[in-house]
């Protein structure tokens, strides 16, 4: 089996300056990956060009013209902080709009295989909501792809698995009211941003969310995986499964205070692969860089059964 990476070094250019969120955990994943035992399993893919396809008009589905250009005007300006959490550098823009279509061509790749692919790219984007970037995110990355997915032919329901330490209030907040997509989530809480209790459940019951307290690691995690997180996905029987794959909630992290080591993701990958092998994952949270790298090697190691 090859593997794809959807990946490229302008991500590198979304310059955040002294910041957790920082090229440096791209570099670090890429340099792990490569010198992996199975490097040779990996087919590295560029993301295609905007200039190629054009990707603003799946990102105004998603997201109001007053962000978008609230986005292009900072990084035209200069740079600039979106919020206090959220810088914004001259290439920024540019970046996000690359990153956007790096989802759009694994969902392509994962819908044309049956196979699963990963997205390596930044900036990350969960917490972007509708009208607004914060907590490090410009654009929904996740939720954009799933609605990209939807228009394909064949594709009648899409799943968003979010297993990042913190809960996905953007994500959550534009596909909830969307009945062929489901969103799940397994986060610290009470934590960063504040939402993601239990009793949201979305407008259709296609949201479960899986507040976990501060310390957990899997022995807390699996139960709520196996018991909640499965049968949700299963129930809602989806053409395509998208991971948030953020990898914040490791033991050692900085911005977190969860006890996950990076072997568990290929746990919870092989769960996901035991639902359906259509999975995109793509890169959110995770800002110690060995706890970082080593997850992803984890998720993909279970997607190549090595």
């Amino acid at each position: 089996m090859v593997f794809p990476i959807i990946y490229a070094e302008e991500f590198l250019l979304h310059d955040t300056g002294r910041h957790p969120e920082r090229a440096e955990r791209l570099q670090a994943i890429a340099n792990l990956l490569q010198s992996s035992l199975w490097a040779e399993s990996l087919d590295w893919q560029t993301p295609t060009p905007v200039e190629v396809r054009p990707v603003l008009p799946w990102i105004e589905e998603v997201h109001t013209a007053e962000h978008i250009q609230r986005v292009r005007e900072i990084a035209e300006g200069g740079g600039g902080l979106l919020d206090g959490d959220t810088p914004v550098s001259a290439q920024s823009y540019d970046i996000a709009l690359l990153a956007v279509n790096g989802w759009i061509d694994g969902v392509e790749r994962v819908l044309a295989t049956g196979t699963p692919a990963f997205v390596l790219a930044r900036p990350p984007g969960h917490h972007a909501e509708a009208q607004r970037g914060m907590g490090f995110c410009l654009f929904s990355n996740a939720a954009i792809a799933a609605h990209y997915a939807l228009a394909q032919p064949g594709v009648e329901r899409v799943a968003i698995l979010d297993w990042d330490v913190h809960h996905g209030n953007g994500t959550q907040a534009i596909v909830q009211s969307h009945p062929q997509i489901a969103y799940c989530s397994l986060h610290q809480f009470p934590f960063y941003p504040g939402t993601g209790r239990a009793t949201e459940r979305g407008e259709y019951d296609n949201v479960l969310n899986i507040p976990l307290p501060s310390g957990s690691g899997i022995a807390e995690y699996w139960p709520a995986f196996e018991s909640q997180a499965i049968p949700f996905l299963q129930q809602f029987k989806p053409d395509l499964l998208i991971v948030s794959a953020g990898y914040d909630a490791t033991r050692d992290d900085p911005l977190a205070g969860m006890n996950l080591v990076p072997d568990d993701y290929g746990t919870f990958t092989g769960a996901c692969l035991q639902l359906t092998s259509k999975i995109l994952f793509g890169l959110e949270g995770g800002y110690h860089l060995s706890n970082l790298s080593e997850s992803v090697m984890a998720t993909i190691a279970a997607c190549l059964n090595v």
